[in-house]
């Protein structure tokens, strides 16, 4: 049977210190993209990732990185089939916390196609085009994917026991009937999260995450401080964490294979803060 799926777990002490914890990460992946490919390709979730990447531009300073916004194409890792005004929207969200306090072309933002709402077919296969013209950009893969899980462990609008985990061959799929409101979404697929993601990027607060977290990691073994310069804040500690099989849950089916990666170069990053962890990691290590 193939080898266990290794990822890295980064534990921030606190929800406050998790932001930039995030950031460090992104801010790597950004510098590597946009020096090797001359643009930097990423997709985002809604929920609580728009305000973790509030402050975003602040860390690119901090850092004395240049962020290169004009490079930056967007997509969304799953998006409601409301309105762009409607508080439901995630791009909306993701423009009041974070877009609107950045330079990056408007038509380097992929949002769904407003004239389609009563077509969630239509808006998939719109929103599929996009997707496919922005992996072009990225050589044929999503240079870093910054998603959510919830506390049933579901990801983007892939959703426990769903048929969409299944789908084989759409990068972006309709999907009518979400056990969470609203109903009507669409969501990347596990052709795209799988086979055209280079770093993925699971980002979690809170206590409602641990039982997730558990059941998803067969072990959890400290990386020790020495894999942890890439942290400014060096509060946040590194595990490098084995997934249990079969994947309790579809944030756990994410497991990109990168051929491009080699040695200890983790395609999934699983950040979160002491609260999520709970007593997966010791106190001690924190």
């Amino acid at each position: 049977s193939a080898s266990p799926y290794e990822a890295v777990l980064v534990v921030a002490p606190t929800k406050s210190t998790l932001p930039q914890t995030l950031h460090n990460e992104i801010i790597s992946v950004c510098k590597s993209s946009v020096e090797s490919r001359g643009c930097f390709t990423i997709g985002l979730s809604g929920g609580s990732i728009p305000k973790f990447l509030s402050t975003l531009r602040e860390s690119f300073d901090q850092r004395k990185v240049d962020p290169r916004f004009d490079k930056w194409h967007v997509i969304l890792a799953d998006e409601r089939i409301v309105s762009d005004t409607d508080d439901d929207s995630n791009i909306k969200s993701l423009r009041e916390s974070f877009l609107a306090n950045v330079e990056i072309p408007e038509n380097q933002i992929h949002s769904i196609d407003q004239t389609l709402l009563s077509d969630s077919g239509a808006v998939a296969a719109s929103y599929e085009e996009n997707v496919k013209e922005v992996l072009k950009l990225g050589g044929g893969k999503i240079d870093c994917l910054v998603l959510g899980f919830g506390p049933d462990g579901h990801t983007c609008s892939l959703f426990p026991g769903h048929g969409l985990l299944t789908e084989q061959s759409r990068f972006v799929s309709p999907i009518e009937d979400s056990p969470k409101m609203p109903p009507r979404r669409i969501t990347l697929t596990f052709p795209v999260l799988n086979e055209a993601a280079r770093i993925v990027l699971f980002c979690g607060a809170g206590a409602s995450k641990n039982s997730i977290l558990k059941d998803n990691f067969a072990s959890v073994v400290d990386l020790g401080k020495d894999t942890t310069e890439i942290y400014t804040n060096d509060t946040a500690t590194a595990y490098k964490v084995t997934m249990n099989d079969p994947p309790p849950y579809p944030c756990a089916m994410v497991r990109p294979i990168n051929k491009e990666s080699t040695g200890a170069n983790f395609s999934v990053k699983w950040l979160v803060d002491a609260d999520a962890a709970g007593d997966l990691v010791t106190s001690s290590n924190l």
